[in-house]
């Protein structure tokens, strides 16, 4: 077990991954969240639900080398509150706003009580993910402005950009504190893309879920769906067949490929260096077009449900991927070769937007950003779920913690992903039975999924109730401990170097605005 504590009694979660539950007092948790910090773990994830009568419940999911637990803390309904988190895990800052914004479970003693999601769309003191919350009588505009900090100082003003940016970027308003062209500060506010999704959860049945779970957020689809499907699995106590799990690997590697291939020619792109940004797109496009062909959906939507996948890949499909795997690894060998000796390319990312692993580590910066900066996390690895548990994934890691490191990493995962897939490929030899696709869940069930995604960590926890219906779903994205560390990366380097700095650790807006 992850923790000991003599007050904690541990329930195992799932024979998937090494994850525990357990119910604790509130006066409990800084303790045993320093008791995890201390020996090197990390805060995944936060949320509420709302249990009464017995009172809301705060949920907190923390791992360490041995194993993930997600404690229960029961809060009273009259004063819902709890101690502040953040003084240990400072990632734990926004989802506890958050937590508050729609849940109204407030953190006593916290520094930061600014709103987070609301943005004034709903009237202040109500709570959309309250049982009682009434949307028609709730939904207002209430525009206010927010409590950016202020610096002061000669010489210094500061530079907005957002929320609104050119072309397609989701919204996300950051506010630049300069002093020339040097940044002093950089104050994120974002929120801008919350849609609800979480109280849209809570009137569908699980294979509805499954569909909205896949559409969090749309470059993470594989793993936002094959998370939600462990967490439903581990409710129902259901193990998928063993060629379903071979094939949820083979598309989530295939997902990470893509988009690794798709952010590599972005950052060619940000220095100037169209030639990459136009050979990098030209091998995702046929990526995303084989998955069209083999699979129906260029992003792979729809094909992980609770029980199984909808997908199926015959000896002719086999022999295109492995095609594509010879011709991938050729040419990135050769763009490698390019951007590793490109003079221009290489001093704008050399010591650009760097990252310390002292400061990774207290911050809590995971994925592959966080494996640039020397933090050796990878879910495939230290808690590897089937197929994963047979396949010898080798971890890429780096520790000059900059954009160069952030390049590297994802050049070395992506030639891994490729071997992968090559192994995966080779165990898909015999057609299992059908699955029996999950249609209800077991009443008061509770379940966590979690998959390494191609940016970090993606969690999917899911609630029943006593119906056994979809009572409170929580989807979580790696962005939330890595958006903050974006404020640190960019102290020193200059307005212009933002954009590049940005797309190195390219974070999602909608998967943290559900």
């Amino acid at each position: 077990m992850p923790i000991k504590h003599p007050n904690l009694k541990l329930t195992r979660l799932t024979d998937a991954l090494p994850a525990w539950t357990g119910e604790i007092a509130p006066a409990d948790l800084h303790e045993i969240c320093q008791q995890v910090r201390d020996g090197g773990g990390r805060l995944v994830a936060l949320w509420g639900s709302d249990a009464r009568p017995r009172g809301f419940m705060l949920h907190v999911v923390l791992i360490n080398e041995t194993g993930m637990v997600c404690l229960n803390a029961l809060l009273s309904a009259e004063q819902p509150v709890y101690p502040d988190l953040s003084r240990i895990f400072p990632a734990a800052n926004r989802m506890q706003r958050a937590a508050y914004d729609l849940l109204g479970i407030y953190a006593q003693e916290g520094h930061d009580h600014r709103k987070w999601l609301r943005h004034g769309a709903w009237h202040s003191g109500s709570f959309p993910l309250r049982k009682d919350f009434d949307a028609a009588a709730s939904l207002a505009h209430e525009p206010e402005d927010y409590p950016f900090v202020q610096v002061e100082g000669q010489g210094v003003h500061e530079v907005p950009v957002g929320p609104v940016h050119a072309g397609i970027i989701e919204p996300g308003h950051f506010r630049f504190s300069i002093i020339g062209e040097r940044v002093l500060r950089l104050e994120e506010h974002l929120g801008y893309v919350h849609k609800g999704i979480e109280k849209r959860f809570e009137s569908m049945t699980v294979q509805q879920g499954a569909k909205l779970a896949g559409r969090v957020s749309g470059d993470s689809t594989v793993a936002y769906a094959w998370a939600y499907a462990m967490a439903a699995e581990s409710v129902a106590k259901v193990t998928p067949p063993s060629r379903a799990l071979w094939m949820r690997a083979l598309l989530l590697e295939r997902e990470r490929v893509a988009n690794h291939l798709g952010d590599l020619g972005y950052l060619g792109n940000d220095v100037a260096l169209a030639f990459g940004f136009a050979q990098f797109w030209i091998l995702k496009e046929q990526v995303l077009r084989n998955n069209a062909t083999l699979f129906g959906h260029r992003y792979l939507m729809d094909k992980i449900v609770p029980g199984g996948v909808t997908a199926s890949l015959n000896v002719d499909g086999k022999h295109i991927i492995e095609q594509e795997c010879d011709m991938l690894e050729k040419q990135v060998r050769i763009l490698r070769g390019i951007y590793d000796e490109h003079a221009g390319l290489q001093d704008r990312f050399i010591i650009t937007g760097t990252v310390e692993p002292k400061l990774a580590a207290q911050l809590g910066l995971c994925g592959l950003a966080g494996r640039a900066s020397a933090q050796a996390w990878d879910a495939r690895v230290q808690f590897a779920c089937a197929p994963y548990d047979k396949l010898d994934v080798q971890m890429a890691t780096y520790r000059n913690g900059d954009v160069a490191a952030r390049a590297i990493v994802r050049f070395g995962e992506l030639f891994e992903s490729l071997r992968l897939q090559r192994d995966i490929l080779a165990n898909l030899v015999h057609e299992d039975a059908a699955p029996a696709l999950i249609e209800k869940l077991p009443p008061n069930g509770f379940g966590i999924g979690m998959v390494e995604g191609w940016r970090g960590e993606v969690l999917v926890a899911i609630h029943t109730d006593a119906q056994g219906n979809l009572t409170r779903v929580h989807p979580h994205d790696p962005s939330w401990q890595n958006w903050p560390v974006l404020e640190h990366a960019v102290v020193n380097d200059i307005v212009p170097d933002f954009p590049l700095i940005n797309k190195s650790f390219n974070l999602s807006y909608s998967g943290q605005d559900l």
